[in-house]
């Protein structure tokens, strides 16, 4: 039998070894949901009756990472890099979630056990890929079909068991295009202040998938219905918001096109940090502020920062000088502030001039031109005996400005600026 290749054999090859060695094994989760809704998944889970040892042993130690023996998780990795790797899960059921995250203890169990422990219905599938048969013990086909996400069993028990639970039934709602279940959504209305004891480290990665995604504005839509958004940004929708401005900010977001959620995240921040759109932003405070409480990188910080003020310095571009546009659109982060000025436009429904004279200007101005190599450097003020200091940055800064303005051409013609600033 040939080696599998890609992660769908490899995922039908480790549920083959499992039953050649006699144990029951099944997709399970994710991978069962989209298949049913036609989509190729992303990942395989295996679910099986075999213990993580035996787990271990069938598939040796070399090929195996204990990466949650005591929850029954053993992950199987593929004999090449395409076929990526399995997480091989025995069925549990979960005792008590005695930190809002995980069971204090589980026990092996069966199949359908295994099932009724977990999120939603769609989610709580098998597939049996050897004899191609689906088991649904909860009712998942039929949501499938009706577009609902529901919990499975009681939702007040799923969600006080992971309070995450109540960000990812909306992100799965807005991402399928699905509708929650009105139970689910009034246990999450009367649990949501518990997304508090979410840290903030999970909760931003839930907002990552859903600000990536197409779908963004249904998520913020839906995150609003059920009162998270507010828990979410306190500072920015707790204390009320104009509906109006609410309207546009989801225009905006449905308008973006870039697969990135720091532009969707300043779209968000905007609303309550920049109060006047018609006047360049001072500071950014409060934009850092909220990207530190998420735990952001400051990479991921930094750019969400740079779009919310640029996205409003660049209303009118075609009024400012080059020494502004310039460093913007030699920077890495331009086709995300592109896109956010054109979503921008679109949501008010105004034709986008800002987007459409940085593209046209981008598209005729080299990049040596955009960012050419400085006139003048430190090396030359310090053999001209200036001390490093804020006269020093001040003479810097307005050479480089007067380089980009194209005011100065050549080393000698800056170096003589440089003079007459002295």
């Amino acid at each position: 039998m040939p080696l599998p290749s890609t992660p769908r054999e490899f995922a039908m090859h480790v549920v083959q070894q499992l039953h050649a060695a006699g144990f029951e094994a099944l997709w399970a989760g994710g991978c069962v949901r989209d298949q049913l809704l036609g989509i190729e998944p992303k990942d395989y889970d295996v679910a099986t009756n075999a213990t993580p040892e035996q787990v271990i042993d069938l598939f040796g130690k070399r090929r195996t990472v204990p990466v949650g023996v005591s929850f029954g998780v053993v992950m199987v990795l593929g004999p090449s890099r395409s076929c990526g790797q399995i997480e091989v899960a025995t069925f549990r059921s979960d005792g008590a979630y005695l930190d809002g995250r995980r069971p204090s203890e589980v026990a092996f169990c069966s199949a359908e056990e295994d099932a009724k422990r977990r999120d939603f219905t769609i989610n709580g599938m098998f597939y049996d890929p050897v004899n191609d048969q689906v088991l649904d013990y909860v009712g998942g086909r039929k949501d499938l079909a009706a577009g609902i996400i529901r919990a499975i069993g009681d939702a007040t028990a799923r969600y006080t068991e992971d309070k995450l639970r109540m960000l990812r039934a909306v992100r799965f709602a807005a991402t399928y295009h699905f509708k929650l279940d009105e139970s689910t959504a009034t246990a999450i209305r009367t649990l949501r202040a518990d997304l508090t004891q979410v840290s903030a480290e999970r909760i931003a990665q839930e907002l990552r998938r859903m600000l990536a995604h197409p779908s963004r504005a249904v998520s913020v839509r839906n995150l609003h219905d059920v009162g998270l958004l507010d828990m979410i940004f306190p500072a920015v929708f707790e204390c009320g918001h104009d509906a109006e401005s609410f309207v546009v900010t989801c225009r905006t977001l449905d308008a973006l096109q870039e697969k990135s959620f720091e532009p969707a995240l300043a779209t968000l921040l905007r609303s309550r940090y920049v109060e006047d759109a018609s006047q360049p932003i001072q500071k950014t405070a409060g934009i850092r502020a909220e990207c530190r409480k998420l735990k952001l990188s400051n990479e991921e910080t930094s750019c969400v920062s740079w779009l919310t003020e640029n996205a409003v310095v660049f209303q009118a571009p075609s009024d400012l000088p080059l020494h502004v546009i310039k460093p913007v659109l030699a920077d890495d982060r331009r086709s995300l502030l592109l896109d956010l000025l054109q979503a921008q436009a679109k949501a008010i429904h105004a034709a986008p001039a800002a987007a459409d004279f940085l593209k046209a200007y981008l598209a005729s101005t080299p990049p040596e031109v955009l960012n050419p190599p400085p006139l003048v450097g430190g090396a030359d003020l310090k053999q001209m005996n200036v001390e490093p200091g804020p006269a020093f940055k001040r003479v810097l800064n307005t050479v480089r400005q007067e380089q980009l303005d194209e005011l100065l051409h050549d080393h000698e013609s800056a170096m003589q600026r440089v003079r007459e600033l002295l």
